[in-house]
């Protein structure tokens, strides 16, 4: 792991050299075959960085494929944070899978080309890459093809299910809880979940279990905004009209949004598909209220914090669009992943140096806690500026500090079963 995480910036020119371009002359829309020769091809040819693994199968039988890049594939390094790409969830809506097929094959030849912002990149991320989430409904899509797919046609999976309303509803559990002071994170499953579910929301579900995401987004198309959480509304239509459902870090998913709004070569502008949103992003249920959405499960369940990117106006657009869709998102891209180093992460430990696992910590002022991973490290999203930050275990008294949070940041807290604060910075 490369230490000391240099700001984008410093490196966005490096990223657009000559010569370290990815070539635009193999753009084409995939078939599921194709897919997965496209992904395995990748991983042929950068064996020593990337890890071809499934997290499932679809309805009809199809391997959710995820690519990863890591300069040690399959391995959790302490510290090193985790992200994720999820594309293609409603079948019909298909850029989003081009464009993380695209930007598999980049990584991997601006890594062999010793592209220094790319090299630093993988060394210092785990990056999760699974391009397709619904992939009986892209080739129920693709049978028709992008002159003549109708707006709903393959949206859903084989069962005709739409994904992203089939996840469990926290935010209904979250919002009483908002009332009563409940728990404001990693909230309970309700009974019998996993039978109420798609077996390609199952998959992502256990997925999300079985890595601690840190950052994630989900590429839709039918529109060209980046949406932020919440998803859906707390309270009734007020003049035809939702409301906007912020969450408590909704200053962080604005800058998120923005990050990749302002990165995209047009998103930005607002004006965009006969729809207009400010400086290129919505919160979710401002714009419309929906239940049981992807990225508010993110928020409520795990430690993940992701946004839906909407990125076409046409759902399946034409083959001869994708080489400029790839050139308006490539920057976007790479720059939302880099988010997911701000903040702060450290270690939790107790007296004997054993790491600490499920660790609460918690911001003041910001009523959402995370929580450390089973080697006891931890990672909070933060803007800059000062902060009290508190961890907290079971059998231990909290350990509390001020922090001041820079681009990027990492402390490293000590629990003790005594009131001596043991805190270290990195």
């Amino acid at each position: 792991m490369l230490q000391g995480w240099t700001p984008p910036g410093l490196w966005a020119l490096l990223l657009w050299l000559p010569g370290l371009l990815a070539s635009g002359s193999d753009f084409q829309h995939h078939r599921y075959e194709e897919m997965v020769r496209a992904l395995f091809a990748v991983q042929n040819e950068c064996p020593y960085i990337t890890r071809i693994y499934s997290i499932g199968q679809s309805v009809e039988g199809r391997h959710l494929y995820v690519l990863e890049f890591s300069d040690n594939p399959g391995i959790h390094e302490a510290l090193e944070p985790e992200f994720k790409y999820v594309g293609n969830m409603h079948g019909n809506e298909v850029l989003g899978r081009e464009l993380l097929i695209k930007l598999a094959q980049f990584l991997c030849e601006e890594y062999q080309a010793r592209n220094q912002r790319i090299t630093r990149l993988i060394h210092d991320t785990r990056i999760h890459i699974l391009p397709s989430m619904n992939p009986d409904g892209y080739e129920v899509a693709a049978r028709q093809g992008p002159e003549f797919n109708g707006y709903l046609v393959g949206r859903g999976n084989a069962r005709e299910i739409d994904l992203n309303r089939n996840f469990p509803d926290l935010n209904a559990l979250m919002y009483y809880y908002e009332k009563n002071n409940g728990r404001n994170h990693h909230l309970p499953l309700p009974d019998n979940w996993e039978q109420q579910v798609e077996p390609e929301t199952l998959a992502v579900i256990k997925w999300m279990q079985s890595y601690n995401f840190v950052l994630s987004a989900n590429l839709h198309g039918g529109a060209v905004v980046a949406n932020y959480p919440f998803d859906k509304s707390r309270y009734p239509r007020i003049r035809g009209r939702t409301t906007h459902a912020d969450t408590p870090d909704d200053k962080l998913f604005r800058k998120l949004a923005r990050t990749y709004s302002y990165a995209h070569s047009w998103m930005h502008k607002g004006w965009n598909c006969g729809d207009f949103f400010d400086e290129g992003i919505t919160n979710g249920a401002s714009w419309y209220s929906l239940s049981k959405g992807m990225q508010d499960f993110n928020y409520l369940y795990t430690n993940c914090f992701e946004i839906t990117l909407e990125l076409s106006c046409n759902k399946f657009p034409p083959e001869s669009t994708l080489p400029g869709e790839w050139m308006a998102n490539r920057e976007a891209l790479v720059s939302y992943i880099e988010q997911v180093h701000h903040g702060i992460k450290g270690m939790v430990y107790d007296e004997n140096n054993n790491p600490i696992r499920k660790a609460e910590i918690s911001v003041a002022g910001i009523n959402h806690d995370v929580t450390s991973g089973v080697d006891g490290d931890y990672f909070r999203l933060l803007l800059p500026g000062t902060y009290t930050v508190t961890a907290s275990a079971p059998g231990y008294l909290p350990s509390t500090s001020t922090v001041t949070v820079g681009p990027a940041e990492a402390i490293q807290v000590r629990l003790q079963k005594s009131n001596t604060l043991n805190l270290q910075e990195r």
